[in-house]
């Protein structure tokens, strides 16, 4: 017999009864909730989380088993969305940790050429491939001699010569594109100097002792990159596995080539009747999710609101996008995972503002190609990332901060932005080094080590411009008058959103 739980599934599944659905929410939110938060310790994270595993479980109500306990099988799935969240909560602070280190590099001496290609020796040596790549970690990490790597890659010594020497090219053209001048013979001698590093006593210990129980012993955040990693694997054995099976097509002379299916719907753009009823375009976003499927991209029809955007679904993996009123880069900036701050426009990129509504996919990875394959069609844009040296504010502490300024004295996260007032507490610090940079239309370069602490603050700042003073001079002034901040215009290597005109397909 179903127990109670699975009846209420059942009737939702049949005949999507909301109350059904309601009181099983009502039953076991408390459970996700408390799973959630004791993994990411962070409310506003876990309330999102929560959110994530209710959603999952609408989509699979119709086949989950007779025999499944659900408050179990919902235990397991806040933990897998928790181990998720953790990994791109991991990444987002990884990436302001590496702007932090890219920031000093603009105070390095010229000679100082090993602090100038560390940051980006392992992303320059990615860029080779498999042999020439191997080659040059066995003769500089593993300080092989030439006839070593020659035997180890099945190759004769003059021809492992070649290839290192070839790889060390690649990577002089590398750096030099990026302002760091040197020869192949210095990168030669300071990778070899500098890039191997005693570990900790002890670690090869530990290490191997987890790693003989197979993860038994391993914590949850190292399962994570576990999985995470295995992930990346997988992905690149797949994607290297199409790239040899398109190569092998194109040499025997086949004119049709079929890598995989992108996107199951149909891209058409559309303005149905309805598109002009502002209930479709609420702040709410769960008006969103229950929108028609349909793309919309039009000059807006709401010039007298305020920009608006919105997504709906998992806060990680949106699937469903909204905004009204806002500028194009604005809508390039969604479709490939970008900041406008750290987007590089061409000189004639359109100043209109448009709407937006994206309701076809039913992922986001889907979603985002149908929109990146719009804005191709429609604008003939397109864009790619590129490590460029750009124009930074270096946000840097230079005295006690005040009451502004403090340690989270809440659990709880909220926020109140406007004009000339910030206020968030229980915030991470990163998202208001965030806020800094799209007031100010530039990348920060956080150089404070005030969140690389793992901590939540409460912030509070207000401004006002004096007479002759403009928005961004008083903001700047407050920071440090009330905050004890200050930001220092530099230049720094940075990863940017790179715009580009193609030709648009006829």
């Amino acid at each position: 017999m179903l127990n109670d739980d699975l009846t209420l599934l059942r009737e939702y599944a049949r005949q999507n009864s909301e109350e059904a659905f309601a009181a099983l929410v009502a039953r076991h939110v408390n459970l996700v909730y408390s799973v959630a938060l004791r993994q990411v310790r962070d409310p506003h994270l876990a309330e999102e989380i929560t959110q994530a595993v209710f959603i999952i479980l609408g989509r699979k109500a119709d086949s989950l088993g007779d025999k499944t306990i659900l408050a179990g099988w919902l235990c397991r799935t806040a933990c897998y969305a928790s181990a998720n969240a953790l990994t791109i909560q991991r990444r987002r602070q990884r990436r302001e940790q590496e702007a932090y280190m890219q920031s000093i590099l603009n105070e390095a001496e010229p000679a100082e050429t090993w602090n100038q290609i560390a940051p980006l020796l392992d992303g320059a040596m990615e860029q080779l491939g498999q042999k020439d790549h191997d080659a040059l970690v066995l003769r500089f990490f593993g300080n092989k001699t030439f006839a070593e790597v020659g035997a180890n890659l099945g190759a004769s010594e003059d021809a492992a010569k070649m290839r290192v020497n070839r790889a060390l090219e690649t990577l002089h053209r590398f750096f030099t594109k990026r302002g760091i001048s040197s020869t192949t013979a210095i990168l030669a001698g300071e990778i070899s100097a500098h890039s191997m590093q005693a570990a900790p006593m002890g670690l090869a210990k530990s290490v191997a002792l987890v790693a003989m129980t197979k993860g038994v012993a391993a914590s949850g955040s190292t399962l994570t990159l576990i999985k995470g990693a295995l992930k990346i694997m997988a992905w690149t054995k797949m994607k290297t596995a199409v790239v040899v099976g398109v190569s092998v097509l194109l040499a025997a002379g086949t004119t049709t080539v079929v890598v995989g299916k992108i996107a199951q719907s149909k891209l058409v753009w559309t303005n149905p009747a309805w598109a002009d009823d502002p209930q479709y375009w609420s702040s709410d976003a769960r008006v969103l999710g229950k929108n028609p499927r349909v793309l919309i991209l039009r000059p807006t029809r709401f010039p007298n609101n305020d920009a608006l955007e919105r997504a709906w679904g998992n806060s990680t993996e949106p699937t469903r996008y909204m905004a009204k009123n806002v500028t194009l880069s604005t809508i390039l900036a969604r479709a490939y995972i970008a900041r406008t701050t750290r987007m590089i426009l061409p000189s004639d990129f359109p100043a209109e503002r448009f709407d937006f509504m994206l309701t076809l996919a039913n992922q986001n990875k889907e979603a985002l190609q149908i929109l990146q394959k719009e804005l191709r069609q429609r604008f003939g844009l397109t864009a790619h990332r590129e490590i460029l040296d750009v124009d930074v504010l270096v946000l840097k502490v230079v005295k006690t901060p005040s009451s502004g300024l403090q340690a989270a004295s809440g659990s709880k996260f909220s926020q109140k932005i406007n004009k000339n007032e910030i206020l968030m507490r229980h915030a991470f610090w990163f998202g208001f080094c965030q806020e800094i940079e799209k007031r100010l239309g530039m990348p920060i370069v956080d150089n404070t080590d005030i969140g690389l602490n793992g901590h939540y603050y409460d912030i509070h700042i207000q401004w006002q411009p004096q007479p002759n003073e403009s928005e961004a001079s008083a903001f700047k002034r407050a920071l440090t008058e009330q905050l004890g901040l200050e930001l220092v215009p530099s230049r720094a290597p940075f990863e940017m959103l790179v715009v580009q005109k193609v030709q648009q397909p006829k």
